[in-house]
């Protein structure tokens, strides 16, 4: 069993949760949501011991695992090796018994030892550990090829995937995890799925992936209103639920305040007449009807709407022969294809894969948006008649901070993009981004990830582009931020190329799919659900 009782978390004046006592029940799955800043990672800390709460207990199985966030943590060990170090058990029984053996010689007090930690090693299916290990690799697109190379010499994205694998690993009683699918391209990200649902222990996830929680959660934890609250059934359930709670809490405290208003009306009209009993019976009544402040929630919801100054022509698109090499390795070979006004393409494929060689190759020769150093080995790109993009990159902070000047604040650099634009207009497309009042003169320099991504949203509403860009823009956004950015895509009736393993962003923006695969690149003329009713 995994609880917490009467556990408290506040920094400064901000009360993250206060006095909760939640039980995480074996067999269930749960979601544990709520907005950025809403202390999610603090209270998967808590769960997991590597932070105290300030007030509160928490009840442990003996093993679970945990999605460790610390990419450096493991440079020195093998990959295998760092799986099998999600069984700590078994990890600390290994290392004994090799350093048993590197002894020169053995005394009997040794011997015994040993006994007992292969006794260890087998009830921990030690005998096994590395061809275990090696499955949740090879599900995680981890290849053989680097099961025995060090951590340190993994890719950023290739390190994340072995720690979860780690966390997995062993058959922990409860699994804690904090954003799995960031980094996961969707074929991976599936295989996560479907090994989630077959779990049998507790699960809590953190996910800003709404398809993943649909997909995986049997319940979900939420944190709103200085509390916890659990609902049964995944994201979209809860969401309805909590809806549908609030809009009756609301309206009880609605009929009770106008209940009240009528009896002050009584108590005002005789309070110094010959009714003085009824009046105080009602004074009673008023008193036991008095409506307590509904605590406020702290989800904060992005607007967004995409718009054209104008349209572009017809043909927005044509390239031919696109050819790009690393290290000898084609990545791209000879692609050629057209984009019309309108249509919404979604780049789809393994990381690594050549999604965003692809927009690079698009963007070479495009004036401030190529990429200084990214040069195309052959081929050539046309961008038709009125063709206006906006481009909002992986690395969205880069362009940021390097942005037109150093040091300044967020309207300034916002307004930076349309000098003409008035004042009133600037602070109202950072209102609809969330940033509200003083949040507008922060300095850009000091923004988080997700503050970076909305505003280069903020830009990309100003400036009104005809074709959208996008290289996986969900990375630092919060459940809240990707729903706005679902409609605002839908909506929009410019063209639109975008590269994510959102789900639900393929499926329900796209319109057609240029799908990576080993042997090239398949252009489908399609949404997704045909895609992959054509591929099953």
């Amino acid at each position: 069993m995994l609880s917490v009782s009467n556990v408290t978390m506040r920094y400064g004046s901000k009360v993250l949760f206060e006095d909760v006592s939640v039980s995480f029940v074996p067999g269930r799955r749960y979601g544990l949501t709520g907005p950025n800043g809403s202390g999610k990672t603090t209270f998967m800390s808590i769960l997991s011991g590597d932070l105290d709460a300030q007030k509160g207990t928490v009840v442990r199985p003996r093993k679970f695992g945990v999605l460790r966030q610390d990419q450096f943590a493991f440079d020195a060990y093998r990959v295998i090796d760092t799986v099998i170090m999600g069984n700590r058990p078994l990890w600390a029984a290994l290392e004994e018994r090799d350093r048993i053996y590197e002894k020169s010689e053995l005394s009997d007090a040794d011997g015994m030892r040993l006994g007992e930690l292969e006794g260890i090693i087998g009830d921990e299916d030690g005998y096994t550990a590395e061809s275990d290990a090696a499955i949740l690799l090879q599900g995680l697109d981890i290849p053989d090829s680097l099961h025995e190379r060090r951590m340190g010499e993994l890719q950023g994205g290739q390190k994340v995937r072995v720690l979860l694998a780690q966390a997995l690993f062993g058959k922990p009683q409860a699994l804690l995890l904090d954003e799995p699918t960031n980094y996961l391209d969707l074929d991976s990200v599936h295989w996560l799925q479907d090994f989630l649902n077959t779990y049998d222990g507790t699960l809590i996830a953190i996910s800003h992936d709404r398809h993943f929680l649909n997909s995986v959660t049997t319940h979900t934890a939420d944190i709103d209103y200085e509390t916890i609250i659990t609902y049964t059934g995944g994201y979209d359930e809860m969401v309805m639920a909590k809806t549908q709670i609030r809009s009756t809490l609301e309206s009880q405290n609605a009929q009770r305040e106008k209940k009240i208003a009528q009896l002050n009306e009584f108590i005002a009209r005789f309070s110094a007449g010959t009714r003085s009993s009824q009046v105080t019976s009602r004074r009673k009544e008023v008193e036991r009807l008095q409506t307590n402040d509904l605590a406020r929630s702290n989800i904060a919801r992005p607007y967004i709407r995409f718009d054209q100054l104008r349209p572009s022509g017809k043909h927005v698109l044509e390239f031919k022969h696109l050819t790009k090499l690393y290290g000898g390795h084609k990545v791209l070979d000879g692609f050629t294809c057209k984009a019309l006004r309108g249509e919404k393409i979604c780049l789809m494929g393994r990381n690594g894969a050549g999604k965003t060689t692809l927009l690079k190759s698009l963007l070479n020769n495009y004036p401030g948006l190529a990429d200084k150093d990214f040069t195309l080995d052959s081929g050539s790109v046309f961008w038709g008649h009125e063709a206006q993009i906006g481009y909002f990159p992986q690395d969205v902070g880069a362009t940021i901070d390097t942005g037109i000047e150093p040091g300044l604040t967020v309207a300034e650099w916002l307004h930076r993009w349309n000098p003409a634009a008035h004042v009133e207009d600037i602070r109202g497309i950072l209102g609809q981004m969330l940033f509200s009042g003083e949040e507008g003169d922060k300095q850009t320099k000091a923004l988080s990830g997700g503050e970076q991504a909305r505003l280069a949203f903020c830009k990309l509403i100003l400036t009104k582009p005809n074709i959208l860009i996008f290289d996986e823009p969900t990375n630092h956004l919060d459940l809240e931020a990707i729903n706005a950015l679902n409609i605002a895509l839908q909506r929009y009736e410019g063209t639109v190329l975008l590269v994510t393993h959102d789900h639900d962003l393929i499926d329900e923006v796209a319109t057609r799919l240029w799908v990576f695969h080993e042997d090239g690149i398949e252009d489908f003329q399609g949404p997704y659900a045909e895609w992959k009713g054509k591929h099953n």
